[in-house]
């Protein structure tokens, strides 16, 4: 029996990266699936991929920057499987530089993205779970660098900083409820979004920027994330809330 076995969860930003990774186990697991993202055709792609394996999903277009668009999300997962058990607040955006370069479009659209939009998110998910009768699990993807400095990643920091410090201050409201309120917390992960500046030298070893210095000397892998946030949102982690679980391949420890 799957670890999600019967349970009905949502991953935000599920079209690629962490998320795609994750909608794609949690199914596996025994989980009926929703996933949100902008780009319908790769939301429909992982749907197809889930579906082709025996498993349930559904996706959800939707830019969570509109509060309106979260509750809507909320309701058709109600309408379509009846309940929401557990969800994984993945969706996010990066960018930087110095930050005497840095404008105020940059901060809304990030700050609007990875801190205003999962906030809205949980508050709409709590709701739901409350709705039948409390009890659910919740995890957010925040970032390594909530924990470490490196120069040109202030905003992105800034908002990750807020959802260790949002998960925390959920977990201790929601936890009458039977609500668990965690947050992971990865180094540099190959996805995506950080294709763009992984190189690989002439022995085809592959380094970025913001992996260096990494104890166990690689970048994480998307389905790495996933597992981590499986076990949060699993019964095995039935007395684990407000924790921000780094998963850096030791690079805060040095």
């Amino acid at each position: 029996m799957g670890l999600l076995q019967g349970k009905v969860a949502l991953v935000t930003g599920g079209t690629s990266g962490i998320g795609r990774a994750s909608a794609v186990l949690f199914a596996r697991e025994g989980a009926r699936v929703a996933l949100t993202g902008r780009r319908e055709d790769a939301g429909l792609a992982v749907v197809a991929e889930i579906e082709q394996a025996g498993g349930s999903a559904i996706f959800i277009a939707a830019d969570l920057t509109r509060t309106e668009a979260i509750a809507a999300v909320i309701e058709q997962v109600a309408a379509r499987y009846g309940r929401l058990d557990c969800a994984f607040n993945n969706a996010g955006v990066a960018g930087g530089g110095p930050i005497e370069t840095l404008d105020e479009a940059l901060w809304d659209r990030i700050i609007d993205t990875n801190l205003k939009a999962a906030f809205f998110c949980l508050q709409a998910e709590v709701a739901q779970m409350k709705r039948q009768g409390g009890g659910g699990a919740i995890v957010f993807n925040g970032s390594v660098l909530a924990k470490i400095a490196v120069p040109g990643t202030t905003i992105y920091s800034a908002s990750k900083g807020g959802i260790v410090s949002l998960a925390q201050a959920a977990a201790v409201e929601f936890g009458p409820a039977g609500i668990r309120v965690n947050s992971i917390n990865p180094s540099i992960t190959r996805t995506p979004m950080t294709a763009g500046r992984i190189t690989t030298d002439e022995q085809g070893i592959e380094s970025h920027p913001y992996a260096v210095g990494i104890p166990l000397g690689r970048m994480a892998e998307p389905e790495e994330m996933a597992q981590v946030a499986l076990f949060l949102l699993s019964d095995r982690a039935s007395y684990v809330t407000g924790q921000a679980l780094v998963v850096d391949g030791g690079q805060s420890a040095m």
